[in-house]
């Protein structure tokens, strides 16, 4: 028997991915309760909140997850500079394996929330994110200023480079914003 736990985890799985490759408005509760393998009652019996909450919490999970990848990848580059562009270099190989279908996690959301609850755990995602590569900038010896505006850089420039190389169906933007990224931490480390 299925536990209860087990039913609410693998929704909230089969969500994230069906949020992050489709968007918020192009996924349906049909789809998402067929994908996550549960009666339609479930949904409202784990959600009560309905889409708008099941989304919500998708996006926090994938938001975690996103954040523990990058911080496993900057925890064992030797400097800064290779710290992002390894981050870079693991969006790209995503990006060719899925075909172009899977870029940021929360991005494809983002841009079509229409819910305060959706919009806020896209924000809380993002600074999650933001805090994370400021406090690793920090800890390659950056002061905090200039550690939280390079996060800001290099977060906007990847979250740039990852929406024209999905539309695209082109990696070269993000091996672009590597390159530029890598020469510009270069440039500024203390």
């Amino acid at each position: 028997m299925v536990r209860r736990t087990d039913t609410r985890q693998r929704m909230l799985e089969t969500a994230a991915e069906l949020f992050h490759t489709q968007g918020y408005h192009a996924t349906g509760l049909n789809q998402l309760v067929a994908a996550g393998g549960a009666p339609k009652g479930s949904l409202y019996f784990h959600f009560p909140g309905g889409k708008e909450q099941l989304a919500a919490e998708a996006l926090r999970l994938s938001g975690g997850t996103f954040r523990e990848m990058i911080t496993r990848v900057v925890e064992t580059a030797p400097d800064a500079a290779t710290a992002v562009c390894a981050v870079i270099d693991g969006l790209i190989e995503v990006q060719l394996a899925s075909g172009f279908q899977r870029g940021c996690p929360l991005a494809t959301v983002a841009m079509d929330a229409s819910s305060e609850p959706v919009r806020e755990a896209c924000a809380d995602g993002y600074a999650s994110w933001l805090e994370g590569l400021s406090q690793y900038f920090v800890s390659q010896r950056f002061s905090a200023e200039k550690a939280d505006e390079l996060a800001t850089i290099v977060l906007a420039s990847v979250e740039g480079g990852l929406l024209l190389a999905r539309t695209r169906h082109d990696v070269a933007p993000l091996r672009a914003v590597r390159e530029h990224l890598r020469a510009t931490i270069e440039r500024e480390l203390p």
